[in-house]
């Protein structure tokens, strides 16, 4: 080829290794692929920081200094003078004995509920669609509307319940101001409400046994009643186990139910249905102490943290003690 030619080709492309650019865009790339995780799960941790652990570190501090309402600004030390207080008042041991006597009053009644209703659910039903949808209907109501309507409907002179029991012969029952009555009453919103909720996820429990565990239940002459017990409620015990610690969580926190039963944040006359979720806003908002109040919340916060954790161990030592069979 003449020089000529070679000079109208123009220059020979290089085949050397990749240029400087190639290089930083690798980099960058390479740089990318570690840290993009971080970057997706940062507007996750941004708000958890922001609005769920730093309000829990802020509370932990107020709840060692005495901070009144009116004059936020200002704080003494108290160290744990706060918690000491509150353990002396007999008013938060009755609402702490009426959180667990409401919790297991409307826990218990719930998830038994709840069982029966997702094992007939579980079986071929006309309208099994709309009754899914019925069933969760009470969980989308609003908790206020839900809870001045059972107020009515529990109410001592003009309500539905004392008029059913009237007609079969009882008195009245007073459900605002019995302690017994008015604690099975406020329970009562709690199971309307929650039951259908537990019963879609008991549902969905019962549908991911395999049906092969049935059949051959079944083959071997077992009844529906023997194959709820040795087939469905062994495969429904994480689903169990979960459904009772947040049933256990939300009745440590009930708050909604027995402040609008009867419009008191005392709980009654005599705090009957106090629950400490009421305690913790009459100190904060009924009498300014909101270092009082943050000590409670404090409390409430263990107490749950407590329950749990027993809640995890009891499971964990039948799984072993079923794992040593």
């Amino acid at each position: 080829m003449s020089l000529t030619a070679t000079a109208k080709a123009g220059p020979r492309p290089s085949r050397g290794g990749p240029g400087p650019d190639d290089g930083r865009a690798a980099a960058l790339r390479r740089t990318w692929r570690k840290a993009s995780p971080y970057a997706y799960i940062a507007p996750f941790f941004t708000l958890f920081l922001a609005f769920g652990l730093f309000p829990l570190l802020y509370t932990a501090f107020v709840s060692l200094y005495r901070v009144e309402l009116q004059t936020s600004g200002e704080m003494e030390w108290r160290g744990i003078a706060n918690y000491t207080a509150l353990f002396t008042d007999e008013y938060f041991w009755t609402s702490l004995r009426n959180t667990f006597t409401i919790g297991v009053l409307s826990t218990v009644p719930q998830l038994a509920m709840a069982l029966g209703l997702a094992h007939l659910l579980n079986y071929k039903l006309r309208g099994r669609t709309f009754i899914r949808t019925a069933i969760l209907l009470p969980y989308a109501t609003s908790v206020a509307a839900a809870t001045l309507v059972f107020a009515q409907l529990f109410g001592r002179d003009f309500g539905l319940i004392n008029y059913v029991i009237g007609l079969v012969g009882f008195d009245p029952v007073d459900w605002q101001t019995g302690t017994v009555a008015s604690q099975i009453a406020v329970s009562s919103i709690v199971i309307w409400r929650w039951t259908g909720y537990n019963a879609l996820i008991y549902l969905a429990g019962m549908q991911s046994i395999p049906h092969e565990l049935y059949e051959a239940a079944e083959m071997d002459g077992a009844s529906r009643w023997r194959q709820f017990l040795h087939v469905t409620l062994p495969g429904l015990r994480p689903t169990i186990v979960f459904t009772v610690i947040i049933s256990t969580i939300g009745a440590t926190q009930l708050f909604g139910e027995p402040l609008l039963f009867e419009g008191s944040i005392s709980g009654g006359i005599s705090h009957q249905y106090q629950t400490l979720g009421l305690y913790m806003y009459e100190q904060g908002w009924g009498f300014f102490h909101l270092g009082r109040a943050a000590a409670i919340a404090w409390v409430m916060f263990v107490l749950i943290v407590v329950l749990v954790g027993v809640n995890a161990l009891l499971v964990r030592r039948r799984a072993a003690k079923e794992a040593g069979r």
